[in-house]
C-alpha cells in the first residue's frame, strides 16, 4: 500500500516544490508521511464539505490544488472554514497535499493543460523563470568520464529545453600533488602528477544543486574532486508563468470567445471590446494572471485568458489585444486531471476520485 510520502514524491518529481512563487504555500498540510494510503481525494480548493466526502469515500489523502494553510496560523479553534477543515482531517485522519504554483509553473503543469483543452500549437512558458539555472563543471580521467556524465544527468543536469544529457567536454591536462594524508586514485604521494581529463560542463536547476554535487562526488574516482559552480542568467525556458500558443487556424473573435464559454462552463464570461480582428495567438495563465498581461501583449498575443482581473488592470492597451476573464475556478477546474494522471500511472492499485463537490464559491444569477 502506498505511503503519503510516497505520492507527495510522485507529485514532486513533476511539479517540483522549488517551482513555487514566494507566496506560496504548496505540499503537505495536514497528516503523517508515514501513513499508508486507502484513497485519494482530488479536489481544487479543500473545503468542509470535501472533507466529508473523504471521509464517506474512504480516502484517508486529500491532494487539492489550492493550499488549505495559506497565511500562518496562531490558533485552531474551529473560528473560520480553514481551522473546522483542520480540525476534521485531524480527527479522521486525513492527510492533505496541495500542488499549486509548483503546479502552475511546471512544465506540462495547470496552463498547459488550458492550453490543451483550447487545442493551442506550439505552446511555450509565456514568461520564463530567471535566476534559476546553475553550470556545474568538473575534471575527470576520460576512461570514467561517462560514469560521471551518467551521475549528473540522473541527478537531473542537463535538460535543456526539449533535449536532456547535455554536455560540453574539452580534453585536458590537470596537475595535482598528493601529500602523506591522500590516497590517490592516480599519482605517487609527494609527486607532481600529469593527468589526461575531461572538462565536464552541464546546466542544473539550481534547487538541484546539493543533490549534483553528491552525484559527482559518489561516482568520481577521485577522493577530492575538483568542480566549479557558476550561476547562469539565462532564462529557464521550459518553467514559469503562463503559456502562449497558436490556434490551429484563425478564428472570429465572437466565435472563439463562445468556445472558451462552452469548453469552460462558464457562467458568466467577461471580455474586453472586440476589435473586429482574427484570434490566432492566445495567451493564458489560469487563475489570477492578470499581472502577465503585459508579457502576453510583448510576445504578440490576439487575445490574454485569465481567471481574475481587476478592472483598471482592463484600461490598458485593449486596442492592441483582447482580455477575456473567465473565472478562476473554471480556467483551473481540469487540475485534477493532472493531479489524477500523476497519481495513478505511478499507483495502479490506488482508488483514486476527483471529488463530486464543486468548490466554487461564485454562483452566476
Amino acid at each position: 500500500m502506498a505511503k503519503v510520502k510516497e505520492i507527495a514524491t510522485a507529485l514532486e518529481m513533476f511539479a517540483p516544490l522549488p517551482l513555487q512563487d514566494g507566496f506560496d504555500n504548496a505540499g503537505l498540510q495536514i497528516g503523517l508521511t508515514e501513513a499508508e494510503v486507502t484513497g485519494v481525494l482530488l479536489c481544487l480548493d479543500v473545503t468542509e464539505e470535501v472533507v466529508d466526502e473523504a471521509v464517506a469515500s474512504g480516502a484517508n489523502l486529500i491532494v487539492s490544488h489550492h493550499p488549505l494553510i495559506f497565511k500562518p496560523l496562531k490558533s485552531i479553534t474551529g473560528r473560520n472554514s480553514v481551522e473546522r477543515c483542520i480540525i476534521k482531517a485531524l480527527a479522521n485522519n486525513i492527510a492533505i497535499y496541495s500542488a499549486h504554483t509548483n503546479l502552475d509553473n511546471a512544465q506540462g503543469g495547470v496552463n498547459y493543460r488550458i492550453a490543451e483543452k483550447i487545442g493551442l500549437k506550439n505552446v511555450r512558458i509565456l514568461l520564463p523563470k530567471e535566476n534559476s539555472l546553475l553550470k556545474i563543471v568538473t575534471y575527470v580521467p576520460d576512461a570514467q568520464a561517462q560514469a560521471v556524465r551518467d551521475a549528473l544527468f540522473a541527478a537531473g543536469c542537463g535538460s535543456i529545453g526539449n533535449y536532456d544529457k547535455c554536455s560540453y567536454n574539452i580534453d585536458g591536462t590537470g596537475t595535482f600533488r598528493a601529500n602523506d594524508n591522500c590516497n590517490p586514485f592516480c599519482g605517487n604521494i609527494g609527486e607532481l602528477h600529469h593527468e589526461k581529463e575531461v572538462r565536464i560542463e552541464t546546466v542544473l536547476p539550481a534547487y538541484l544543486k546539493n543533490k549534483a554535487i553528491s552525484a559527482l562526488i559518489k561516482a568520481h574516482p577521485y577522493e577530492e574532486p575538483a568542480y566549479d559552480i557558476f550561476p547562469i542568467l539565462n532564462e529557464w525556458g521550459t518553467v514559469g508563468s503562463g503559456v502562449i500558443g497558436e490556434l490551429p487556424q484563425e478564428s472570429d473573435e465572437l466565435e472563439f470567445l463562445n468556445t472558451i464559454k462552452e469548453k469552460f462552463t462558464v457562467g458568466s464570461l467577461r471580455h474586453t471590446k472586440l476589435r473586429g480582428n482574427k484570434i490566432k495567438r492566445v495567451a493564458l495563465c489560469g487563475g489570477a494572471g492578470a499581472s502577465f498581461a503585459a508579457a502576453s501583449l510583448a510576445s504578440g498575443a490576439d487575445i490574454f485568458i485569465t481567471g481574475e482581473a481587476r478592472y483598471h488592470d482592463l484600461f490598458d492597451n485593449t486596442d492592441k489585444m483582447m482580455y477575456a476573464i473567465i473565472g478562476h475556478y473554471e480556467s483551473e477546474q481540469y487540475t485534477t486531471e493532472i493531479l489524477r494522471e500523476i497519481i495513478e500511472n505511478k499507483f495502479s492499485g490506488l482508488t483514486v476520485k476527483v471529488a463530486t463537490t464543486n468548490t466554487n464559491p461564485l454562483n452566476y444569477l
